[in-house]
Formats: structure tokens, sequence, C-alpha cells
């Protein structure tokens, strides 16, 4: 199918060295506190398998390869079982796209396959909400290659339209986003809406992360001329002379991004701005990397 493609063989390789996880969990407020049964590898030596194709090296014991000629890998339990949800803004302002790349919806395709593959290899449940003009669409979470591929599915069928919904018809999310599960949200954030959500889960117990997707020529606004830009979801016109709007856009825009920051910290929610001229896996690595020099 098309949608293992939306990863680029090298940014699969770089993946390798990130786990998924939330600041809550390793905080010590209650989550991730009771052991899990499922097997990868995690923190605490459980037992040995055979070595089968696909494991990563570093979890082969290379001393008892030594000893048996036969190669085995290192299986631990983990400390806190994971359940992540991926959250999708599809709404129109997502079919933006800036110059020589696609579509901050095409960004967004690709970081949630990069965090379905890293859920996929810990083995951990995942699920998936895509919310745009038509309402919520809904992959419930699950386990294992075929979950992987509904998500994926519904990822490569979506596009962008509409604006965001009113509340009543996200219900259903706050029925399957369980207190404790991690949700990595997807979204230009240009709606309060959206905003407003990721505050509410947050202050619900639920782990929330957030990844902007902005454009190139948002961060740079380098239109000269008259120049005509048009709101993809409410149609409002403004007619502007690019180079004498520059300052001042960049300016606004600056300080709005500072202020969205600041708030979804006082909500407990983690931040983090991606451009598509960046590396794919920027934004992940930042999120989720062991160490500030692999975060960097």
């Amino acid at each position: 199918m098309a949608g293992p493609s939306l990863i680029p063989a090298d940014v699969r390789a770089r993946l390798r060295g990130l786990r998924l996880g939330g600041r809550r969990a390793a905080g010590g407020d209650g989550f991730g506190q009771h052991r899990s049964r499922s097997r990868g590898a995690g923190l605490e030596f459980a037992q040995y398998r055979a070595y089968e194709p696909g494991d990563e090296l570093r979890q082969v014991d290379w001393k008892l390869y030594a000893r048996s000629d036969r190669f085995f890998v290192r299986e631990a339990e983990r400390d806190s079982p994971l359940t992540a949800w991926v959250l999708v803004d599809a709404t129109a302002s997502m079919g933006q796209a800036g110059a020589g790349h696609g579509t901050r919806l095409d960004a967004a395709r690709a970081l949630a396959a990069c965090t379905i593959e890293l859920a996929l290899r810990q083995g951990d449940r995942f699920g998936l909400a895509i919310v745009g003009g038509e309402g919520l669409q809904l992959v419930p979470a699950g386990a294992g290659p075929r979950q992987r591929d509904r998500c994926l599915l519904a990822l490569s069928a979506v596009g962008p339209g509409g604006r965001w919904p009113d509340e009543a018809r996200l219900r259903p999310l706050w029925e399957r986003v369980a207190a404790g599960h991690l949700v990595l949200a997807l979204s230009d954030d240009f709606d309060e809406a959206a905003v407003a959500l990721m505050e509410k889960l947050s202050a619900a117990r639920r782990e929330v992360l957030n990844i902007q997707l902005l454009t190139d020529e948002e961060r740079d606004f380098p239109f000269r001329g008259g120049h005509r830009f048009i709101e993809p979801e409410t149609g409002a016109e403004r007619t502007s002379d690019g180079a004498a709007a520059r300052a001042e856009f960049l300016r606004r825009f600056a300080e709005a991004r500072q202020g969205l920051h600041a708030r979804l910290a006082a909500a407990g929610v983690r931040r983090v701005e991606y451009v598509p001229d960046q590396p794919l896996d920027a934004p992940l690595r930042a999120l989720f990397a062991a160490t500030p020099a692999e975060r960097a």
C-alpha cells in the first residue's frame, strides 16, 4: 500500500534512536508507575529470545553470541505501558503549501506515520483521530502491523477542508482517549478551538504534545510587490504590498507564536514548531530523544 512510503528511508533509520513517552510518566505523578507485561527494548531485563529479521542490532547480546555462536536478543519489561493517539488537523488551512514543499497536511501525514512506526516498534497501542470539516474520523487504538495499516490507509485518504467542528462532534474522542494516554496533536494551531481542545485534554490528565506546522513563507515572508492574501477557511481577503508589510507581519507572527507557546506551556502541553524544509524527524527528536544533545 502507499502508506509506508510516507516515511523516507533515511528518516526511518533515524527513528531507531527515539522512544515515545511523556514527561508525566517520568515525573512520578502517577502515570506509568505500574508495570507492563509487554516485552520490548525497555529498562529491566526480562528474557532472551532468538534473533529474528528486523530486530535492532543494539538489542543483540554479543557476549552470549561469543559463548554460543548464536544470535540472541535481550528483551525487557517496560515500566510504563503506553497508548498513543495521533490527532491530525485536516481543516482547510492545512492545505496550504510553502515554496517547493508539500502542504501542511502532507507534513502531518508523514509525522503521523513516523509516530505510528515508533509505537509499533515499541509494541504499544496507538490510534488515530482526524479532525476536519466533515467532523471526526477515529481509528480506535490497537496494536500491531494491521493496526498500522488501518491508520495509514485513513491518513492517505484524507484531504483538507472545512473548519474545526464544534465540541459536540468531538465527543467520541473523549470516550476513547483515557487519562494517562499520550496525544500528539499535529496542527497549524490557527483554530482557537484546536488550542482549547489541547488545554482541556491536558487538564483531564492526558499527556498532550503539539507540533505546530508552519510554512517557510510564513517564517520568511518572502513576498514582494502587491499581493492578495486569502484566509482559506473563511475566504477573507487582504491586499497588501509584500515588502512594506514584511516587518510588521514577522513581528506580529513571532509574538503570536510566543504567546501560544506560553499558553500551552502553562497548560502542561509541550509544543515544538516544524517547517517542511527541516528534517522530518526534527520535531520528533525534540520531543522524544533521550538526551539534550540528541534533541538538538
